[in-house]
């Protein structure tokens, strides 16, 4: 679509409609609020969805402003962050809008398919002559020839300087794959979303002026004059049934090729004011660029880039002391928010989708008598929060009510759960009720636009089992992320008294299936809670490690690591690495003991049989 100003973009694009989620402007506080429509939420699983609280949270450059004060910023200076942008979008969902923008702002080369196939065929190159006959002949040209001319264009000098925006390609698996096999890869995939009906309305709608070649729309942005009007005509592609086989080639393609760049993900409602459109996309790109120079950053010191790994033991600070004193202080809650949140990160990324965390500080211990209900909201809120300043949206779970009539009810560690999750403090930017929600166990709650779970500490209770609930809930959440947070899935006593037997071994399958991410605990003797022996963490993707606690010449204490286990220790490893056994000893003192009694008994035979040979004789 050619539109002379960016003043004309918006008008075709902007569709009449109250739509799902809420008012973009509303969140980030724009001007003039009323003129824009409501954004609708994501509607496909585990995917990232631009966050509006986190844009106001980080503050772009250009945020709040009009779309030409964007145009009118500079392309990047050399030797800048060089970004690599794939866009894809239905026909007539604003992207060939949403691409000048983002060339005009950020400087890429714009690559479209179409525009590289006329440059080659008109500038006679091998690669033009190859798809020359297959267009002369009717035919579609080849995903190999295609490709063959893209990755040509990549490789110019203009490409390493200024970066690319890829539009509208791949569009099949093995446009794709051959992507992937020459290590070509983008920073982002953006996808914008539009409604069927609004696309097909857009485009049936849509009239040609043959004079000066403007785009009108019927509707949305209706010609001048009486003049204008009597000279528009429709072009072949705009009618009902072409436009809707357009749209369904377009989604099976897409469902062929998302699959290869999950990880790099981004939608973005594209069912909303050309300049709110670009405000999203815009804020995606401007993280990536602070990324990237972070990451050159820390090159310039003399570290790889992946020496940052927040899960690395050389960033790690150790084990806070006095974890007895109760209650903890701001540092220590924050110090094991921020460790469980790493870890989980870490795991999420490498496509780990059923976790749990187990934390078992004294504030997290419902047996001792120091257990805070608060301190566990408080970490769910840290790590429901970072995900969805991630662009995520997270919803929160705890499980409700169990059994009937004299047996119903919660556990008690989880009395009041929901009402503290719904008064609590989630930050001023709206993230309560558009990037996180409150539901409950089960699948009744596990909705469309979700792209991940977290679930407080669901448990059996006397008589009752929600592994049955939490099965259903994971098997619709399909692919996509569920967390368990210091869950307890033991199997409980029914209440005639008499364990529940039936489906047990079952159950407790399912419970393991969950891998878990972090893991902490402290270490006491046997049958009490003081002092403090020890530590057992895990923080993936390390092993887990044993501390002992040793108390310093003054005053203080200090967690010295003494062993290390891929597989979670036993009891009796624990104890051994405590008495500076390691793993095998005991066998070996067994074999020397058996070869010390073996040898005895040989011995005393002998002495035996002289005996009786001497009596003999």
């Amino acid at each position: 679509m050619s539109v002379s100003s960016p003043a004309m973009a918006s008008p075709p694009l902007a569709a009449p409609g109250t739509h799902r989620g809420p008012c973009f402007s509303t969140l980030c506080r724009l001007p003039s609020p009323s003129c824009y429509p409501p954004l609708s939420a994501s509607s496909s699983p585990a995917i990232s969805t631009v966050s509006a609280f986190a844009v106001l949270k980080h503050k772009p450059r250009g945020l709040g402003l009009r779309c030409q004060a964007a145009e009118e910023a500079p392309p990047p200076a050399r030797g800048k962050t060089s970004l690599k942008v794939m866009i894809s979008g239905a026909p007539a969902s604003g992207k060939g809008t949403q691409c000048r923008m983002i060339v005009e702002k950020y400087g890429l080369v714009h690559i479209s398919t179409g525009d590289l196939l006329r440059a080659e065929v008109s500038s006679g190159t091998e690669i033009g002559k190859k798809a020359k006959e297959y267009m002369d002949n009717g035919k579609l040209v080849p995903d190999q020839v295609v490709t063959d001319m893209v990755v040509s264009r990549l490789s110019q000098p203009d490409i390493q300087e200024r970066g690319w925006l890829l539009d509208g390609y791949p569009r099949s698996f093995s446009q794709a794959q051959h992507l992937e096999n020459l290590k070509i890869r983008p920073n982002i995939f953006i996808v914008l979303e539009v409604p069927d009906d609004v696309l097909i309305d857009r485009c049936v709608g849509r009239r040609l002026d043959p004079v000066t070649g403007k785009i009108y729309h019927l509707k949305n942005y209706p010609p001048e004059n009486e003049e204008i009007s009597a000279r528009l005509i429709t072009r072949s592609d705009d009618t009902f049934e072409k436009v809707k086989s357009r749209l369904d080639t377009y989604k099976q393609n897409s469902e062929a090729i998302l699959p290869t760049y999950s990880d790099l993900l981004n939608k973005i409602d594209g069912n909303c004011p050309a300049e709110v459109v670009f405000q999203a996309i815009d804020f995606l790109l401007q993280k990536i660029c602070e990324n990237t120079s972070a990451s050159k950053l820390t090159k310039t010191n003399g570290k790889r880039p992946d020496s940052a790994d927040t899960g690395s033991k050389n960033e790690w600070r150790g084990i806070p002391t006095r974890l007895n004193n109760i209650p903890h202080s701001r540092e220590i809650r924050e110090y094991f928010y921020n460790d469980v949140l790493k870890a989980t990160k870490l795991a999420i990324e490498d496509k780990k989708t059923r976790l749990q965390i187990d934390i078992n500080i004294p504030e997290l211990n419902p047996e001792m008598d120091v257990y805070r209900i608060g301190t566990l909201m408080e970490l769910v809120r840290e790590l429901s929060l970072s995900f969805a300043d991630d662009g995520k949206r997270v919803k929160v779970c705890v499980q409700g009510s169990m059994g009937q009539g004299a047996f119903a009810g919660i556990p008690l560690q989880l009395a009041g759960t929901r009402k503290i999750l719904e008064f609590m403090d989630w930050g001023d930017y709206g993230a309560k009720g558009t990037f996180i929600n409150i539901g409950a166990v089960g699948a009744r709650d596990v909705d469309k636009e979700d792209d991940m779970f977290v679930l407080i500490a669901p448990q059996n209770a006397v008589g009752n089992c929600i592994i049955d609930d939490m099965r259903a809930m994971t098997d619709a959440a399909g692919d996509r992320p569920v967390i368990l947070v210091n869950p307890r899935l033991k199997d409980m006593p029914a209440s005639s008294g008499v364990m529940q037997t039936m489906g047990r071994d079952i159950r407790l399958k399912y419970a393991a299936s969950f891998e878990t991410c972090y893991s902490f605990r402290l270490l006491y003797y046997a049958g009490s809670f003081y002092p403090i022996m020890g530590a057992l963490r895990m923080a993936y993707p390390n092993k887990y490690e044993i501390y002992r606690r040793v108390d310093t010449l003054n005053g203080k204490e200090n967690y010295i690591l003494i062993a290390e286990f891929t597989n979670k220790p036993t009891p009796d490893e624990i104890t051994s690495a405590f008495k500076g056994q390691k793993k095998g000893r005991k066998g070996i003192f067994w074999i020397l003991g058996f070869l010390k009694w073996f040898i005895l008994s040989q011995a005393i035979c002998c002495t035996a049989m002289q005996s009786s040979l001497y009596i003999f004789i």
